[in-house]
């Protein structure tokens, strides 16, 4: 995989100093040849995965693919059984989120870990209490609770309101600001956009972009191309735990990225088992057929990695 590009490594932080792919020049987070086994079921096997700094990397693939498994590991809740794990260049063996969270890689998960009751700026110190919690600065709390909120663009009514009256987009947007003033340089979102509408998906991508221009480096897990490619540098797609693709923004698509996800060769022989059926069935597949067609699904992108290029290999033999 290639280097970043000179417009990518020259970004800034929002302060104002150049970022910088780890202290060394590496990247900030990088995972060869990972694999993960839970007795004999294998979750991951062999996955290549690079994060660098003020670069978003998208994760994708359905349910079952093994998204949960990668966070987990980048995360420190598991370790991997095979490959090696390396921060700012350096191998590592975390044996706790603590750890990893001490190195700079926070987790935003699907719940984001508030409490619905409690005011805004409560959750967003939750945990990290400014002067301890028998003796908090709560006018401090709030005024850096604002302060670093208005930073990413969000400007709330008031901290002091619960944060289960905020919207799902504001909940994630908050739960992503809180990771980033606790210093993280690496931040990990498990589908912030899953169960939110159109409106709200798009203020949650524009603060992932928000993150990426401050210097962070992304890891992006979702089912959806259509979210993914617009804020994207780097896509690994992922099918039952196995690399399908790992590619560059400028080495792909958007529409040959829905086809990687939507399984051209999978979609094919549903639609010909479909059509073979008769009656409504057989209306169902030539309109799955057609939509195959209509998306590109059999133009596949030439880059890639040799299990992508096995798949596409193995699709265009599919009747």
């Amino acid at each position: 995989m290639s280097t970043p590009s000179e417009a990518q490594a020259g970004r800034h932080r929002a302060d104002g100093t150049a970022t910088a792919n780890g202290g060394n020049g590496a990247a900030l987070v990088k995972l060869i040849d990972v694999g993960k086994r839970y007795g004999a079921v294998i979750a991951l096997h062999d996955i290549n995965l690079e994060v660098s700094a003020g670069e978003v990397t998208c994760v994708l693939g359905d349910n079952g693919a093994g998204k949960s498994t990668l966070i987990k590991i980048i995360a420190g809740l598991h370790q991997p059984s095979s490959g090696t794990y390396e921060v700012d260049g350096t191998p590592v063996h975390f044996t706790s989120p603590r750890e990893a969270l001490e190195r700079g890689i926070a987790t935003v998960y699907q719940d984001l870990a508030v409490v619905a009751l409690m005011p805004v700026w409560r959750n967003f110190f939750l945990g990290n209490e400014v002067g301890g919690r028998a003796r908090m600065d709560i006018p401090g709390m709030k005024r850096m609770c604002k302060d670093e909120l208005l930073a990413m663009g969000i400007d709330l009514r008031d901290v002091e309101q619960p944060i289960g009256t905020l919207s799902g987009g504001e909940r994630q947007c908050v739960a992503i600001s809180r990771a980033v003033h606790f210093g993280a340089k690496v931040l990990i979102l498990d589908e912030p956009t899953a169960a939110l509408g159109v409106k709200q998906s798009g203020v949650v991508l524009k603060y992932i972009i928000q993150a990426r221009e401050r210097g962070l480096g992304v890891i992006f897990i979702t089912h959806n191309p259509h979210h993914a490619y617009p804020v994207g540098d780097r896509f690994l797609l992922l099918n039952r735990g196995a690399s399908i693709g790992n590619y560059e923004k400028s080495q792909v698509t958007r529409d040959e990225l829905t086809g990687l996800m939507a399984g051209g060769a999978e979609l094919e022989q549903l639609s010909h088992e479909l059509e073979g059926a008769g009656g409504t069935a057989a209306e169902i597949g030539r309109s799955m057929e057609e939509d195959v067609e209509e998306l590109g699904i059999s133009a596949q992108p030439d880059a890639g990695t040799d299990a992508a290029k096995a798949t596409r290999q193995e699709g265009s033999s599919s009747p």
